[in-house]
């Protein structure tokens, strides 16, 4: 074996992938006599900020090395040789999840829907233990051929987060699968990671991305700006249930989405028994077709510049009683836990009895799941606002014309 074929003290055996970052390689480790996948990233692009780029590494590595689940790839090991930093992991015999994904075509609904479980529940272990990944995509996803579902790159995602560290014309991240709060330049915690797995979940259920674009501008403008199609407008398939918890998951406010992966895991296997086993259902139209289910939610973008993460999620207060729920046919802003866990109770027929507004819910993963509401009509709060508006504009005309 030559000294090029070796990386500390692994040997490698193939190239498995390459990208921005680096290359993943399928080395062994002859200490341990056993298969290991080794993803490295290249330290000479950036000279000036070398020495923070390879603390973040290390630090980001030592947080995803004491996490042990079985939804997230283990890491074994990491090191550095010359200008490369790796890690040493474990090796998945599978494919990315990316191989799955055919334009135009949905994955059989049992099956997507425990792909998403998995990840969720990987992802609320990782965030339990105050790890972020930021980077969930389908190419971070590894699906073997039996046992459970993998997710990769968290000993780098958070650094990958990072503005300082860019490469010349290369945008670090999947545009793709950003949260709204991401393509605004926000800061971004574990919601994020909920919003980018919703966003898989529908490519999933639908065979197309819920948002689309000929740039990134124009990518970033529809993620902040326009509420996509319920999935089951684009694929019959798939039941109401599933509807409202992929609205739950896209969320464009922070305070109406998921509050916990581990919340959003249980409500997907909620769903998952509910589900027969069916085959994959035939090619469905193409993105083009289904680009005018899209509706813009032309408040969205100033809800989402005045949240912070800090904010409350109980801020938003429920609107008037009398309200009647619309059917789930968008991703709306506005929506009402109370009425969504009664939908979703009798629709996974688990609340034998009539739930009260006042009673705690029997499915306490379910109490934070939305549903598109009808907007109502103005009350005293806008009213005012009109005024004060209108009173502001005339006390400014004065002003001039006595000027």
């Amino acid at each position: 074996m030559t000294e090029q074929a070796k990386l500390g003290r692994y040997e490698i055996l193939a190239e498995l992938g390459r990208g921005a970052m680096g290359v993943v390689y399928k080395a062994s480790d002859p200490l341990l006599s056993r298969i290991v996948a080794i993803k490295t990233v290249n330290m000479a692009f950036d000279r000036d900020g070398i020495e923070e780029y390879a603390a973040r590494f290390y630090q980001e590595a030592k947080a995803a090395g004491g996490l042990s689940h079985p939804n997230v790839v283990t890491i074994y090991d990491v090191g550095k040789s010359g200008d490369l930093a790796y890690m040493a992991m474990e090796f998945i015999d599978g494919v990315e999840l990316r191989s799955y994904l055919v334009t135009g075509q949905a994955m059989a609904l049992a099956r997507a829907v425990s792909i998403a479980a998995q990840v969720a529940e990987g992802l609320g272990y990782a965030h339990q233990r105050g790890v972020v990944h930021r980077d969930v995509k389908p190419a971070n996803i590894m699906v073997p051929p039996s046992g459970p579902v993998k997710i990769t790159d968290f000993g780098i995602a958070r650094m990958r987060s990072s503005e300082a560290l860019t490469q010349t014309g290369t945008m670090l991240g999947s545009p793709k699968y950003m949260s709204p709060e991401q393509a605004l330049g926000k800061r971004a915690d574990h919601r994020a990671d909920i919003f980018a797995l919703g966003i898989i979940l529908y490519e999933m259920l639908t065979g197309a991305a819920p948002f689309s674009g000929e740039s990134v501008a124009a990518l970033m403008y529809q993620i902040v700006n326009v509420a996509p199609a319920a999935p089951s407008m684009v694929n019959p398939a798939v039941p109401e249930m599933l509807d409202l918890i992929v609205a739950k998951m896209l969320a464009k406010a922070l305070d109406n989405r998921y509050q916990s992966a581990l919340d959003t895991a249980r409500d997907l296997r909620e769903c998952e028994a509910t589900l027969p086993p069916v085959a994959d259902p035939a090619p469905l139209p193409g993105p083009a077709t289904r680009a005018a289910l899209g509706r813009l939610d032309p408040e969205a973008s100033i809800v989402i510049l005045s949240q912070t993460i800090e904010r409350s999620r109980h801020a938003d207060a429920a609107g008037p009683a009398g309200d009647e729920a619309a059917p789930a046919r968008g991703v709306s802003r506005n929506f009402d836990s109370f009425e969504a866990t009664q939908r979703i109770a009798v629709l996974g027929n688990t609340v034998p009895g009539p739930v009260t507004q006042d009673a705690e819910p029997a499915v306490a993963s379910t109490a934070t799941l939305p549903v598109a509401r009808a907007r109502r009509a103005w009350g005293r709060r806008e009213t005012v606002l009109v005024a004060a508006s209108a009173l502001a504009g005339l006390i400014m005309a004065a002003v001039i014309v006595l000027a």
